[in-house]
């Protein structure tokens, strides 16, 4: 579904990401880990065409999106979750939820519905100020938005941060909901146990560059990764 190949981003004279090459096939859960500062941010940016790549390029669904425009890829069926929410304080939550199917062509109750079932919160809170709501309901808010368009690759990038661990579970329940609907997943999440665990593929970036790769279950049993990651 999504290949990236040899891809290498600068902000100004700073050489970001070098070189990284990844896949993520459809039906899969594949997250990126590392550590802060790592780039693993960046490379969501560069594939939903917030950044450009210098080198290489981006493939998704056959079609090569390197100098797509991220308004163009909502519409090809990517969304994102970013860092930090980024829902509209000022506004409803039913309003944040409606700005998340701007690409459909009418919100319909059964759009609506489907988040409610998955958030019933949300409904609570439909009327009620993004703004006002705690750091958990905003993050539901922001991956319901995501949903609302319908994608066929969902990237998160550091759902579970700021969280307190209870919620970590239940944003990370959600995802495998979302996952057994059909919605193929790329994770970039700095709770290395978690992402692990959720995980059909992972790959461990370091300053820019991919330094393994492999299923969940073996990263997770690497002494290495144990020892840089898990505490262990």
């Amino acid at each position: 579904m999504l290949e990236v190949n040899n891809i290498n981003v600068y902000y100004g004279p700073i050489h970001a990401i070098k070189g990284v090459s990844f896949t993520v096939n459809e039906g899969e859960i594949v997250s990126l880990i590392g550590a802060n500062g790592a780039g693993k941010s960046t490379i969501l940016k560069t594939v939903s065409g917030l950044l450009r790549t210098k080198t290489g390029g981006i493939t998704f669904m056959g079609e090569d999106i390197s100098s797509a425009k991220a308004h163009k890829l909502v519409h090809k069926g990517l969304a994102q979750v970013p860092e930090g929410r980024r829902i509209f304080l000022r506004m409803s939550v039913r309003e944040n939820l409606e700005m998340g199917a701007y690409t459909q062509h009418e919100v319909t109750h059964a759009n609506l519905d489907d988040v409610y079932a998955r958030f019933p919160i949300l409904k609570e809170r439909s009327r009620q100020v993004a703004g006002t709501l705690s750091g958990g309901e905003q993050q539901m808010l922001a991956m319901g938005r995501a949903m609302m368009s319908h994608p066929k690759l969902l990237m998160l990038d550091e759902p579970s941060m700021g969280l307190a661990p209870i919620l970590v579970e239940q944003v990370f329940d959600i995802i495998r909901v979302f996952h057994d609907m059909g919605t193929t997943i790329l994770l970039v999440e700095q709770n290395a146990s978690m992402a692990l665990a959720h995980a059909d593929r992972a790959y461990v970036l370091e300053t820019g560059r991919v330094t393994l790769s492999g299923t969940g279950a073996e990263l997770a049993s690497s002494e290495e990764i144990k020892k840089a990651y898990l505490g262990g």
